[in-house]
């Protein structure tokens, strides 16, 4: 490994380490979310049905998924994927976006520390809006400021 690769490596275990200890977030309280939050969509009548059209075996998924938080809330790494190319065959709108962001919100309370779940609530706000400004541009629709993708 070359000096400017340990050097990376340094800064970011000691962002990782700055971030946890903040708010209190490891690779359990991850995994205890991400699994807690999946078993709520499965079950929910709106998103439910279009995890459920795609995803055959959810262990690879919920796996998948806590990498990504890993990366996210932790800066961690783990994960390496694209996210918008996952989602732009997906038939999500504005609606779609609302209702995952409400059962992460209520998941993140009632699994997580309170400074862990406000991290985890505004990362997931971001990555909402990302993704529906990312979903609306490529299929034509340009948002303006607060505009949803409806």
């Amino acid at each position: 490994m070359t000096n400017d690769a340990l050097a990376a490596a340094a800064r970011r275990a000691a962002l990782t380490a700055q971030i946890q200890t903040a708010t209190g977030i490891d690779e359990p309280t991850i995994a205890r979310l991400v699994r807690a939050f999946y078993a709520r969509v499965r079950e929910d009548s709106e998103i439910g049905p279009i995890f459920a059209e795609r995803i055959e075996d959810w262990e690879p998924h919920l796996e998948r998924m806590c990498a990504f938080w890993s990366s996210v809330a932790l800066m961690s790494g783990r994960y390496h994927g694209s996210p918008m190319q996952k989602h732009l065959p997906l038939p999500i709108r504005a609606r779609h976006f609302d209702r995952w962001l409400a059962l992460f919100e209520t998941t993140a309370q009632e699994q997580c520390p309170p400074e862990a779940a406000k991290h985890f609530i505004m990362l997931a706000h971001r990555i909402a809006e990302s993704l529906e400004l990312g979903l609306a541009g490529a299929k034509g629709v340009i948002l303006e400021r607060g505009q949803r993708f409806v």
